[in-house]
């Protein structure tokens, strides 16, 4: 968190630049970041299974989000959180390593982020557990198979 700034004031410009980097109200989504031996996944789902329009805008921005990270890009988190995760430079060098899947939820969306390679896989870690305190979603959970 930058000095100065209250942990409130941190939370909501967080959430507007999220807003604006993925497409969709953030107030009306849950996230969660998973870890899993091989690496780990993003989980958005809509807070209302019956908000289509959400739920569509999640799919789109997850989908959007494996190709980018796969291509080394990771710039949507970087403008979701002004400043670049703990784990970004590993994942970018090493991305040949590590696989992204898109995967349709219900009411939203995952992407499973894969590697056999321990260098990535901790750097997946490091970027999840920053994800998780920074959005503020508790202790890491195992993905879902």
């Amino acid at each position: 968190m930058p000095p100065g700034v209250s942990h409130e004031e941190h939370q909501r410009q967080m959430q507007k630049r999220g807003a604006a980097a993925m497409g969709f109200d953030q107030d009306t989504t849950v996230h969660r970041f998973l870890l899993s031996s091989d690496g780990g996944a993003i989980e958005v789902r809509a807070k209302d299974p019956a908000d289509t329009a959400t739920c569509e805008q999640i799919r789109r921005h997850l989908h959007e989000i494996a190709g980018a990270f796969a291509d080394g890009d990771f710039s949507k988190p970087f403008i979701t959180h002004a400043e670049m995760p703990p784990g970004v430079a590993v994942m970018q060098q090493r991305k040949a390593a590590i696989g992204y899947a898109f995967e349709e939820l219900p009411s939203g969306g995952r992407v499973r982020i894969t590697t056999h390679d321990a260098t990535a896989q901790q750097a997946i870690h490091e970027f999840l557990r920053y994800q998780i305190r920074e959005h503020g979603t508790g202790d890491p959970t195992k993905v879902p198979r």
